[in-house]
């Protein structure tokens, strides 16, 4: 089972499968360097990067977050604004410091290798890792995969690896599955979420991770919008949160409120927060960082703007969104290099219509409708960001997404949750699209408006 503390993670910007995810496996080969006791011996480590971490790792700063993981950084400790300056510092240095206080000779230039040429049979973000003697024999080696929203997997390890034993009280692994148990439990899919999240975890615990959750989200919107100036990393693009916001508050002073004014307020959250991940600030994987601006965005919606919004439809919300972005975790995917956009931006337009059907009152049937809804109509969408870099089309890609995810919403609280198309074929069908769509299309920038469109 997919947790809410799993999907929902707070980490650092621009990506969770290639900034999140490298970070976390150096860091986790660095402890596991040290649990072997080969510390001693290490006089160099080497990081290699293959498949679509070669192609765009550079625009998404993977060799960046594998120099800070394997400095011992995580991505939801590290401070953002710090970040730079402690690869920089490495860099100068050339000198890594290991768990034991030791030191040895480093250099990112050298050291972390794109390998634009090895092959990916297990999946399209892998790295490898080894820690070599003074001779250059190879210690200690490893395999890891970035698999989406900043889950990991190493090399031999089974995807419950490390999972704990604890036997749920509603263990569904499928939408009709979901369904069927709160039929005979009488239970709403947040109710259910919750019953196992606290056969995890304390009460408290849990709560605590889903109000850190939603003020993290909105903390992300609101820093997006007090934010000007220009993105990192050569496009020149220059963040429109900020003005967006102020054009919009001096209409409002004018009493100028066309009836479309919301969609332009949810698309600002939208911006503000993906700006944020494509600086490198602190967001929050929902389910990925290059999807981090439409579920916050849809939350904003419903707390902002729907009058009857509570503290409890938040905690709804997110509860309900977590089961639909585990199902699709579960059951496909939410990696751009290995389903296309789909399934980040697809998957988080899901999670946000029923998270926001969900918060308006709506039933099961019509919260499945809503997930469904949204992620039928981004199937096929593809990852094709121009540099790669998170930035074009990414930003607005998240804010049509939110607005998707209302349009959803809406369509399926008007109707009684009867529909021909289930969740479970939605997904189904958007894993047999990934598997058959080109890889140039696949997080790439082979393909697409990465190749069509001049990155000057």
């Amino acid at each position: 089972m997919i947790s809410a503390f799993d999907l929902f993670k707070i980490g650092i910007g621009p990506s969770s499968s290639h900034t999140v995810g490298p970070m976390r496996a150096a860091q986790a080969f660095v402890t596991s360097l040290a649990g072997s006791g080969l510390l001693g011996r290490t006089a160099r480590i080497e990081a290699r990067l293959y498949g679509s971490l070669a192609w765009t790792g550079r625009g998404h700063g993977t060799d960046k977050a594998v120099v800070l993981g394997l400095a011992g950084q995580l991505p939801d400790t590290v401070d953002p604004d710090e970040a730079d300056g402690l690869v920089e510092r490495l860099a100068t240095d050339k000198r890594l410091t290991l768990p034991d206080g030791s030191a040895i000779d480093f250099d990112p230039t050298v050291d972390v290798v794109f390998d634009y040429e090895g092959q990916t049979p297990v999946h399209p973000n892998t790295l490898r890792f080894a820690a070599l003697d003074v001779s250059g024999e190879t210690l200690l080696m490893e395999i890891w995969y970035s698999v989406g929203g900043g889950f990991v997997l190493r090399d031999g390890d089974t995807q419950g690896a490390g999972a704990d034993d604890v036997r749920l009280p509603f263990p569904y692994r499928s939408g009709a599955e979901l369904l069927g148990m709160g039929l005979s439990s009488g239970r709403s899919i947040a109710e259910i979420v919750y019953a196992n999240e606290c056969a995890r975890r304390p009460k408290a615990e849990v709560d605590r991770h889903i109000t850190g959750v939603a003020q993290s989200m909105f903390a992300c919107i609101d820093r997006g919008i007090r934010t000007g100036g220009e993105l990192p990393g050569g496009l020149r693009v220059k963040r429109r949160a900020k003005a967006l916001a102020e054009r919009l508050a001096a209409d409002r002073e004018r009493n100028i409120r066309p009836p479309h004014e919301v969609m332009d307020w949810v698309s600002l959250y939208a911006i503000a927060v993906n700006e944020e991940n494509a600086s490198g600030g602190r967001v929050v994987t929902a389910p990925t960082n290059g999807a981090a601006g439409v579920v916050p965005s849809v939350l904003r919606y419903y707390r902002d703007h729907c009058p009857d919004a509570t503290d409890e439809g938040v905690r709804v919300f997110l509860l309900t969104a977590t089961a639909i972005g585990g199902l699709f975790k579960m059951n496909a995917s939410i990696s751009g290099a290995e389903v296309g956009c789909q399934g980040e931006v697809g998957v988080a337009c899901s999670m946000a219509s029923a998270g926001l059907c969900a918060a308006l009152g709506g039933s099961n049937a019509q919260i499945e409708n809503a997930a469904e809804i949204g992620m039928e109509h981004h199937l096929g969408m593809t990852c094709d960001p121009i540099g790669g870099l998170v930035q074009i089309p990414c930003i607005e890609r998240n804010a049509f997404g939110a607005i998707k995810a209302i349009n959803a919403a809406s369509l399926a609280l008007r109707g009684d949750g009867t529909h021909k198309v289930s969740l479970d074929s939605v997904i189904r069908t958007m894993r047999e699209t990934g598997r058959d769509m080109g890889s140039k299309y696949k997080e790439t920038s082979q393909g697409g408006l990465a190749v069509n469109v001049p990155e000057c």
